[in-house]
This record gives C-alpha cells, structure tokens and sequence, in this order.
C-alpha cells in the first residue's frame, strides 16, 4: 500500500492529521513567519482552509473524521508545503491580516507589516482626527493590504496605492475589486515618488523593502519563494528608506505624516540623521521597527 493510501487508513480525525502535520514539518526543517509563528499554527491553518472551516476555530473540529476526500486533500497540503517549502499563503492564496482576508500568490510578497495592526486603531498617535485624513498614500504597495485598511480606517480618505511592480499592482487590483473599493483607492505605477508629481497627502504609509543583502542572501526557501524585489533594500537594507526620508517631505501636506516600517534598522537611522526626532510606533508584536515623522520634521532638512 503506498504511503498516502496508509495515511488516509490510519489517520481519520482532524487531531490525527494536526498531529501528523505537526511532525511531518518539525521533521522537515520547515520556516514560519508568513502569518504563522509555529508548525502547530501552520498545521491548524493548513488543514482547517482545506476542509473549508474557519481558521480561528480548532477546538470544535479536532475529533471530527473525515471523509475520504477530505483525508486525501488534508494530505496532499500537507505533502506540498514540505515539498515545495513554499509559504503557506502561497498554497491557500489567502492571506490574513488583522482579521481581512486577502488574495496573495507569488507575485507579491506575503503581507505582514506591522503597519497593518496600527492601522487597527486608526493610528491614532499620528491621526488624531481619522475623519480629516483625505488623502492617503501606500508606497510599495504590494498585494494593498495596507491600501485596502487605511481605507477602512479612515472612511473620508481617497488613497493612492503605488507600487513600481505591475506583477503587484494586479494582485492589489484585484484586492481592491473583492473589498469594493475601487472608487476610493487609485493604483498608481511608480518607482517611489517618480511617477506622484504634484500630488500631496496627509498620510504617507510605506513597508518598503528593507532586508540587508547579506540576509537575503541567507534566505531560507520560504523566504526566498517571494520576489526579491520586495526585500532587496541594499547593503545595509535600509536604501530605499533613504530614499523615502529624502522625497516625502515634498508630498505630504502641512500637517502630514510619514509612517515607514524599517525592520531591525532603527540604530543606524538614528545615527544617521540625529536630527529627526522619530517617533517609535510599538505595536503588540514589533518594538522599534515602525516610526512616525511629521512633515514639518521632514520638509526643507536632510535631518543629519
């Protein structure tokens, strides 16, 4: 009997393929932090998007059996997320952020900014009033996750999600169209600012890529399965960040505010420009790795 048919014999439950799942990745070496932080969690994910139940309740489900169709679709998930070492978004072509599904394949990187659970409060430290925001820029825009929440969170804004990827751009059109919001939020080629003239908001949000060339280089496969593009930020990773600190002053209004995740980079912007007084946004998960300048910080100083 091949080993597929004995594991759709022996394994019947929803705990006996959670189980299962479980070893099969720790065995495997596999590498989380595409919206799961464990093999359980990526176990439970896995296996409750293919039988079509929701992914926030395990506990009701795991002595559950399976029909035959089932076991076989649990095991074949199972079976390519080891084989393939893909993310597991990669897989379902869904990804969650701050309780909004979204449509991600390869295209785009896998959304997880830390931007996304701010926005959760309507970035209130920098967006006192959320019903005065009017308009909203997401830079690097990808899949436009972020795009898409700040449009939910600030329900007067018009946002404009850019990204320089037209790969991008169509995965976030199609975001937009599922969430409806295609009269709200504009996509908008361009490589930073370049393709923005004249246009000017009162939010800019940006997770722009920010790893260092040694780290991607290091990628594990998981990592390395999304577009490099979408990581890649130089030697040091933070030189696309540098490039934003130069040009968003000019497109923010007067009260307008810049919100950047940089990653693990704050000591070396800090060093770099002593001059801005950045503000450090921590979030339940993420210490140190989002900041906040006002366009008076920003307009007419380099900050160093």
């Amino acid at each position: 009997m091949a080993e597929a048919e004995e594991l759709e014999q022996v394994l019947l439950t929803v705990r006996d393929w959670l189980r299962y799942a479980v070893s099969r990745f720790n065995q495997a070496g596999l590498v989380y932090g595409h919206g799961t932080a464990s093999a359980l969690d990526e176990a439970a994910y896995l296996i409750l998007h293919t039988l079509h139940l929701p992914i926030d309740q395990l506990e009701p489900w795991l002595d559950a059996r399976l029909t035959l169709a089932e076991r076989q679709a649990a095991g074949a998930i199972i079976a390519k997320r080891v084989a393939t070492r893909k993310p597991a978004p990669y897989l379902t072509n869904e990804a969650w952020v701050q309780g909004h599904a979204f449509y991600v394949d390869e295209r785009v990187i896998v959304p997880r900014s830390y931007i996304g659970e701010l926005l959760g409060n309507g970035l209130s430290s920098v967006a006192a009033d959320a019903d005065g925001v009017s308009q909203v820029l997401d830079l690097c825009t990808g899949a436009g996750c972020l795009a898409i929440l700040a449009a939910l969170a600030f329900p007067n804004a018009a946002v404009d999600a850019s990204d320089v990827s037209p790969d991008a751009l169509a995965v976030a059109e199609r975001n937009v169209a599922t969430y409806d919001l295609g009269k709200r939020v504009s996509l908008v080629r361009s490589d930073l600012f370049a393709g923005l003239a004249g246009r000017r908001y009162d939010l800019i949000l940006s997770n722009p890529p920010y790893v260092s060339a040694a780290a991607v280089a290091a990628f594990p496969p998981e990592y390395a399965a999304e577009p490099v593009i979408a990581h890649a930020g130089g030697e040091d990773g933070l030189d696309i960040v540098r490039r934003i600190l130069a040009e968003a002053g000019g497109h923010l209004t007067e009260d307008g505010a810049l919100v950047v995740e940089i990653g693990t980079g704050r000591d070396i912007l800090e060093a770099e420009f002593p001059r801005l007084p950045f503000l450090w946004l921590d979030s339940a998960d993420s210490e140190g790795e989002v900041f906040a300048l006002t366009a008076k910080d920003l307009r007419g100083k380099k900050g160093r």
